[in-house]
């Protein structure tokens, strides 16, 4: 199995330690009884962050990890590694 990439495990660590703290501030707000609305903007803006973790993290799948494979000629783990991305998209768009 290939790992990630340092470069992308350094920036999700990054990018993640600013949502626990943006998450940790929508529970300060509603404890504090902060405006509804104001609460779920904080937790649409968790969920796009979120998302573009999950995108960084996929995108370096397939730029190592599944070009790893394919490079491998290993025909049984390229399968895996379709069958990995069918699954996960198919989680992501539903």
């Amino acid at each position: 199995m290939v790992a990630m990439r340092d470069s992308v495990k350094k920036a999700a660590a990054t990018r993640l330690s600013r949502i626990e703290g943006q998450v940790r501030g929508v529970a300060r707000m509603i404890d504090e009884d902060r405006y509804c609305i104001d609460v779920m903007n904080q937790i649409e803006a968790v969920k796009a962050a979120l998302k573009k973790v999950e995108d960084a993290i996929l995108r370096d799948h397939i730029e190592h990890c599944v070009e790893h494979s394919i490079m491998s000629g290993d025909a049984k783990d390229q399968r895996k590694k379709v069958a990995e991305l069918v699954q996960v998209l198919g989680r992501i768009t539903s």
